[in-house]
């Protein structure tokens, strides 16, 4: 900070500062042991000689605005929308000194495989996530969570032209019913020449025929990730990673009824407004948009 020494003394004071809207500033003041006229008169110098307090500001609002999930590269395209002219190392640079931190994700995967029941079919997909129009590919798969004492399945089914949440569904069992009114679901959301490929793992609610079935009955193609190869569904367990480590691990509902309005929130905000790389740091909504209007 340019024309104030970073002695110990400042950093107690930063401290204080960051702590004051939650703790009496007198107990802060003699668990730092700082006299207040020391504090008052490095809180002036401190806020005269912060040139960035604006764009530190920004970044505070833009990662709150975003339910602590964004990391500093989302942070950047949220500011240059706003006008700021500011680069990636900077933005990097203020959040660590705000000590503003998106969670890291960690993987654990629901295994949904259940031995050879059924007939598997060919990874039609094969890693080929791109695609320019909406509704010609979709993955889905089940994921699980641990709410209190219970155990819910939630299985989602995600656009691949646009990483939009077409439907979902979420029960206590991960049952052969629960994902095929999922994909019911989305199947009412097509146009009659709508005929998207669907993508999935090799878990049994897949091989079942009432899956296949109501997959052949609306004129779709089936497509499954070879056994134990998770990136053939990449796109699908990025969602699931996201999903919990920006909202349920930082959330942590502790009843189904917190869990189900939280949920529903969350992917309201996912289709809606939260921006993604892959979209041009548009979100699912935004991208629709603007890919709509240009054809």
């Amino acid at each position: 900070m340019a024309g104030l020494e970073v002695t110990g003394t400042t950093l107690k004071v930063r401290a204080v500062e960051d702590l004051k809207a939650h703790h009496p500033l007198p107990l802060l003041l003699q668990l730092a042991g700082l006299p207040r006229s020391t504090f008052y008169d490095h809180q002036r110098r401190l806020n005269r000689s912060d040139t960035r307090a604006g764009i530190k500001e920004a970044i505070r609002g833009a990662f709150e605005e975003a339910k602590s999930a964004y990391g500093h590269r989302r942070i950047l395209a949220v500011l240059l929308r706003q006008g700021w002219m500011v680069s990636k190392k900077t933005v990097l640079k203020l959040m660590r000194e705000l000590g503003l931190r998106c969670p890291v994700r960690r993987r654990k995967r629901y295994n949904s495989f259940r031995g050879e029941v059924g007939e598997a079919s060919d990874n039609v997909l094969n890693r080929q996530f791109a695609t320019e129009f909406r509704h010609t590919k979709w993955v889905t798969d089940v994921t699980e969570f641990n709410v209190g004492t219970s155990k819910v399945y939630l299985s989602p089914v995600l656009d691949l032209h646009d990483n939009r949440v077409i439907a979902s569904t979420a029960g206590p069992s991960p049952s052969v019913k629960m994902v095929t009114d999922s994909l019911r679901m989305a199947i009412e959301t097509l146009t009659p020449d709508e005929k998207p490929l669907v993508h999935s793992d090799q878990g049994f609610q897949y091989r079942h025929t009432l899956w296949r079935d109501t997959l052949t009955t609306a004129g779709l193609t089936q497509s499954m990730s070879r056994k134990g190869t998770c990136l053939d569904n990449a796109v699908m367990e990025g969602f699931f990673s996201h999903l919990k480590e920006e909202w349920f691990r930082i959330q942590k509902p502790s009843t189904l009824d917190e869990f189900h309005t939280g949920l529903n929130d969350y992917l309201r905000w996912w289709n809606t407004t939260r921006i993604q790389q892959r979209l041009g740091y548009l979100s699912p909504d935004e991208y629709r948009a603007q890919t709509t209007a240009t054809t």
